[in-house]
């Protein structure tokens, strides 16, 4: 037998749907009764964008099963700011900002790690390696694939719109509101291990003559080894920051 129910999705969430259904309410017809999770990422809303779910304007959960006439009101992830008297479906938001990424965001990890932040990337992972380490090791999955956050293991990620590596840059840090985190050149953009500083003697064998001739100050991976200095390079680097952490820049 044939049910009916009305849904309605906000904000970033009609991203997901086709023109006819964003920003308004439409009705969803199915058959018995489907949890509601389901029933939304059927529609094609991945569950890991969503936050609150209204029935008949009473909050649930993802197991709640969707009832003949329901009226549902679907949330996005509120990372940035603070929502009162409200049920979540989560306890908090996740705050400690350590990324993983799939493999079409390469240029986006190099620029998260150059701000500083704690992204992990390899252009061989697999969907299976991504949930895995997401899950061990708390990190936040980011991802142009929207199949791989219908994953039902996945417990927290986020869709990246913009396919300009910039503009995904920009995307991350207003949606995760962390332009106060920004801390640049702590992490090598090569392979995400911590940088400190290294005397500049120790490493001469491994200095081109006029880098010795000109540079004083260095750091060093204190996992891949690779050595930094502020070349050219770094004023270019620290202008793109400067833009970075300047949300009103990005308009």
């Amino acid at each position: 037998m044939k049910k009916s129910a009305t849904f309605r999705f906000y904000e970033e969430l009609n991203d997901f749907l086709p023109a006819k259904r964003k920003k308004v309410a439409f009705v969803h017809i199915f058959t018995g009764n489907p949890s509601i999770k389901d029933v939304i990422e059927s529609i094609g809303v991945p569950h890991v964008e969503v936050d609150m779910i209204l029935v008949n304007s009473q909050p649930v959960d993802f197991k709640y099963r969707l009832k003949d006439h329901d009226e549902v009101s679907v949330y996005p992830v509120f990372e940035t700011f603070e929502i009162s008297g409200v049920s979540h479906l989560r306890k908090k938001p996740l705050r400690e900002t350590k990324f993983i990424l799939d493999v079409h965001l390469g240029k986006l990890a190099k620029y998260l790690r150059m701000l500083g932040f704690d992204t992990m990337y390899q252009n061989d992972f697999d969907d299976k390696a991504i949930i895995r380490l997401s899950l061990a090791e708390h990190r936040i999955i980011l991802t142009r694939d929207v199949g791989l956050l219908k994953n039902g293991s996945v417990s927290r990620a986020y869709y990246i719109r913009s396919q300009d590596s910039k503009g995904q840059l920009a995307e991350v840090l207003k949606h995760f509101d962390l332009y106060l985190a920004i801390n640049p050149f702590d992490r090598c953009i090569k392979c995400n291990g911590k940088l400190e500083t290294v005397e500049k003697e120790s490493i001469i064998p491994r200095l081109q003559p006029n880098t010795i001739k000109y540079f004083n100050e260095f750091f060093i991976c204190t996992n891949c080894q690779s050595i930094f200095w502020e070349g050219s390079h770094f004023h270019h680097m620290q202008n793109f920051i400067t833009s970075m952490k300047n949300p009103e820049s990005q308009k």
